[in-house]
């Protein structure tokens, strides 16, 4: 007599939570994407804020105390001179033993608390050293001190239609090498009647800069091989426009590259305006920047009048 072999079950895979990711100002919902392994831990400490990372520390390390405290609360009389059962006093001689501070009052009793002690002490170097190389590299990592313009505006410039926005370098030393790009998204009909949202890169002046001190202008100039030829505020508000600036830079105190971006809808497209000067001149013949001006615009004067 034969047995037909049962037919195996397909397995159920229960939908994950959607895995959220911010780009400026929009938020992707990531679904059905795969599931992080434990070596993206790494970079989701990295990734946490100063005061959540400080969560981090502090409850990782009430963690690893509470719970070494209950193994020398259930050993009973494995630490001397300490009351058994005593969850305070475990947790406290646990903090002492996770530092190697060693007071001399309790120590281990019994094999079961040397053997506790041991690993409470092994475990507690590798968490002290694993937290310095996160704080060591969340110290370390540079960060660009970049400001952009709040809006884009749209003027005549040097007799020509430009796109511009306005980038500032906060930081009190130069930026060197640094690069500048503007991305010009839109939704489009293809053939096929589909819509699609393609994207343009820009063409902008200046595009690189030796060194980068202050404050610089980055414009576009629209003519006939631009994307945005013909532009008005009806057309960007109809293909629902979108544009990224970004720039990369040498950051030459941590010799080490650092880029910031700035994302602008079409309702940042302020047309007829164009960028207040920040620059003075002074008699001694130093220039100063108004950094508080960085974002203010003013009506382009009409050259008829």
């Amino acid at each position: 007599m034969t047995h037909k072999p049962r037919a195996r079950r397909p397995r159920v895979h229960r939908p994950h939570a959607p895995i959220s990711t911010r780009a400026g100002r929009t938020e992707f919902l990531k679904i059905n994407a795969a599931v992080s392994g434990w070596r993206d831990s790494y970079h989701w400490v990295l990734s946490l804020s100063w005061p959540r990372f400080a969560l981090f520390l502090l409850g990782s390390y009430i963690v690893i105390n509470l719970l070494f405290a209950s193994f020398y609360a259930l050993g009973g009389s494995c630490i001397a001179d300490m009351t058994p059962g005593s969850f305070p006093q475990a947790f406290f001689f646990s903090v002492e033993t996770l530092a190697t501070v060693g007071y001399g009052h309790n120590y281990p009793a019994t094999v079961y608390g040397h053997i506790i002690v041991t690993l409470e002490i092994f475990l507690g170097m590798i968490w002290i050293a694993v937290i310095t190389g996160l704080i060591f590299v969340r110290f370390a990592r540079p960060t660009a001190r970049i400001v952009f313009s709040n809006c884009l505006v749209l003027a005549p410039f040097d007799g020509r239609l430009s796109l511009m926005f306005r980038v500032a370098n906060l930081r009190h030393t130069s930026m060197v090498e640094a690069e500048f790009r503007m991305i010009y998204s839109r939704d489009e009909i293809v053939k096929e009647g589909e819509e699609i949202r393609r994207f343009y890169e820009l063409r902008v002046y200046p595009e690189r800069m030796i060194t980068f001190p202050a404050a610089l202008i980055i414009r576009h100039t629209i003519d006939d091989q631009s994307p945005l030829f013909g532009v008005t505020l009806e057309t960007l508000e109809k293909e629902d426009a979108f544009f990224l600036a970004s720039t990369v830079s040498l950051e030459m105190v941590m010799a080490a590259t650092v880029q910031s971006q700035q994302d602008y809808a079409w309702q940042d497209v302020r047309f007829g305006e164009r960028f207040v000067d920040v620059y003075t001149e002074l008699e001694s013949g130093r220039m100063s920047v108004d950094y508080g001006r960085l974002h203010e615009t003013e009506a382009v004067p009409d050259p008829k009048e």
